[in-house]
């Protein structure tokens, strides 16, 4: 490097500073991986590069129920050179045949195994993807499975008194998840204004039960209690209780727990709700399905779609009138019917 003299007019050089050594450690250069891998041990480097780290854990905990329970038995030990159309067809005919999935449950299959692949084709293990001319089994619109008003009516008379009658309350009067009212702290209800905010959920994953934010930023949700005078009063009632009987009923305590003082599991308030209707002799009905109630019943009283939507704590409406289009058709047919007899009329006149 050269710089002038102001006071000879000559030229000092003056010698290159040495670059600074990198601060951190590069990362080591890992093997590349071949087209001769099998299925598993590609499937194993996707789970841990792309999808443990950036993924919910339910949803590590899914895909791993599937690579192990299915995947590997089944197509484990084939090469990802040796990967066919005809192969995954296959897999997905077995699925159906010999393990008796749904056409739902084999499209889950598929959207992992297109997701792997392209990954792999992406980094250029394999030079095409072959899941891209195999043919998984149509989508099923799922039936929705709701209780009749008077059929709910049944069930809140039945519950009464009962453990079940907070969460059953909680999933037909405001359509929560049953996740969701596992995740309901006290802090999350003010009984003073009534307003109950859903914040955390509480599920399972992998035999383990997680605690995480909403899947979606709309199922962050603060909903009106303050009309529901039952729900509102026997919220009141349960707190009491606590306080009297010295059960944790602090702001962080959950809502829902089990004998032993411990927040309830979803496996057990599942398995409690089935057995309690099977007792007596109610239909089967889930918590989602009371969800399915809520929903019937808000169309009926003609509650606007981006209401029931966001009461329901959907990411925008068209996924309310996907899940509950055979609901919300009767409402078309009434209406229809309506405009019929108005135009009969005009013309009998």
């Amino acid at each position: 490097m050269s710089q002038s003299n102001p006071r000879s007019g000559h030229v000092v050089l003056r010698p290159i500073p040495a670059v600074p050594a990198v601060a951190f450690p590069l990362p080591p250069s890992a093997p590349p991986v071949r087209a001769g891998v099998t299925l598993e041990r590609w499937l194993e480097l996707w789970m841990e590069q792309d999808i443990a780290p950036c993924r919910a854990d339910t949803t590590v905990s899914g895909y791993q129920n599937i690579i192990r329970n299915h995947i590997v038995p089944a197509l484990g030990r084939v090469r990802l050179a040796d990967l066919s159309p005809e192969l995954i067809n296959g897999y997905y005919q077995w699925l159906s045949a010999e393990k008796g999935l749904s056409p739902n449950t084999v499209r889950k299959h598929h959207v992992l195994l297109h997701t792997a692949l392209k990954s792999a084709f992406r980094q250029g293990v394999i030079p095409a993807s072959p899941i891209q001319r195999a043919t998984p089994p149509r989508p099923v619109e799922a039936q929705a499975v709701y209780y009749t008003p008077a059929r709910l009516s049944q069930l809140l008379r039945a519950v009464r008194g009962t453990h079940l009658e907070v969460p059953v309350r909680l999933a037909c009067s405001l359509g929560l998840r049953r996740g969701e009212i596992l995740g309901l702290r006290w802090r999350d209800v003010d009984l003073q204004s009534g307003q109950l905010c859903v914040r955390w959920v509480r599920t399972a994953a992998g035999g383990r039960v997680v605690e995480k934010p909403p899947k979606t930023s709309g199922s962050c949700r603060t909903l009106s209690i303050a009309a529901l005078d039952k729900l509102v009063e026997l919220l009141r009632a349960l707190q009491a209780q606590r306080r009297r009987e010295g059960t944790p009923c602090s702001p962080d305590d959950f809502l829902l727990l089990a004998a032993d003082g411990l927040p309830l599991r979803p496996s057990t308030l599942s398995a409690s709700l089935a057995t309690f209707v099977r007792e007596r002799r109610l239909p089967p009905i889930t918590f989602h399905g009371l969800r399915h109630t809520f929903a019937s019943m808000a169309n009926s009283a003609r509650v606007p779609m981006y209401q029931i939507s966001r009461a329901m704590g959907h990411a925008n409406p068209s996924i309310t009138q996907r899940i509950y289009t055979h609901l919300f058709d009767q409402t078309h047919g009434e209406v229809l019917a309506a405009v019929a007899n108005v135009v009969e009329g005009s013309f009998s006149t």
